[in-house]
C-alpha cells in the first residue's frame, strides 16, 4: 500500500508497520523529522504543514494515518486553566475528519486524545488512552493498561515501553516519546486494513 502518515513525530504508529509498504511520513519539526528518517531510513520524509499536506496530496494514496497535535484536546487543558493558561481545542482534528469523511476515496484513520469535552464527532473506535475516527471497522484491542503516568514517567521508562530506542543527542526525548502512539495499537489498525480488504 501507498501510506501516508501525517503528523508523524517518531513513528510510535508505524514501528511495527515494516518494510512493505511505500510510507510518506509528513512532520513540520526538522528535528523530529531528523530523527524519524535514522528511525525509518526506507520511509519518504516530508518537512512541512501535515493538513496542507491532506490537501494537496489525498488522492495519491491507498491509506492515511493522521494524529493532529492533542495538547488543545487532552484532559491536561483543565489543569493548564489552573496554571492562568487559556487556549481553544485546535479545530484542525475535526476539520480532517469531516474532510475525510466527505471526501476521501480511501481508507483513512485520525487518531487523537480522548478529550476533556465530549466529541463533536463520534468516534469510531476508543484503544487506549486513544480515540479513532475511521471509514472501517476498527474492533476493541486488549491491551496492558500501563503501570505508570505518561505525563510523569521518565523517558527510559517510555522508551522501553515503546520499544523505541531513539537516537543519541535526540533533543525533547521525553516529549517526543510521551506524544508517541503504542506501536501496537498502529500495527492493530492497519491489520484491520489489510484484513478487512482480503475479506472483500
Amino acid at each position: 500500500m501507498k501510506i501516508l502518515n501525517l503528523y508523524a513525530g517518531i513513528g510510535g504508529n508505524r514501528k511495527l508497520w515494516g518494510d512493505e509498504h511505500e510510507i510518506t511520513a509528513v512532520e513540520s519539526e526538522q528535528y523530529i523529522a531528523d530523527t524519524y528518517r535514522k528511525l525509518y531510513p526506507s520511509d519518504t520524509i516530508v518537512v512541512g504543514d501535515a493538513h496542507q499536506y491532506l490537501l494537496d496530496h489525498m488522492e495519491e494514496f491507498d491509506f492515511i494515518w493522521s494524529s493532529p497535535p492533542c495538547p488543545t484536546h487532552s484532559r491536561m487543558v483543565t489543569a493548564k486553566r489552573g496554571w492562568g493558561i487559556k487556549e481553544y481545542p485546535d479545530m484542525k482534528l475535526y476539520q480532517e475528519i469531516i474532510y475525510l469523511q466527505k471526501f476521501c476515496k480511501a481508507t483513512w484513520a485520525v487518531e487523537n486524545v480522548i478529550p476533556y469535552y465530549t466529541p463533536l464527532v463520534q468516534p469510531t473506535a476508543t484503544i487506549d488512552r486513544h480515540h479513532f475516527w475511521g471509514n472501517f471497522c476498527i474492533p476493541e484491542l486488549d491491551i496492558e493498561k500501563r503501570a505508570f503516568s505518561v505525563t510523569d514517567a521518565p523517558k527510559e521508562t517510555l522508551a522501553t515501553s515503546l520499544g523505541i530506542k531513539l537516537p543519541e543527542g535526540t533533543k525533547d526525548q521525553r516529549k517526543l516519546l510521551r506524544n508517541a502512539v503504542r506501536p501496537e495499537v498502529g500495527l492493530h489498525i492497519l491489520n484491520q486494513i489489510t484484513y478487512q480488504e482480503g475479506e472483500e
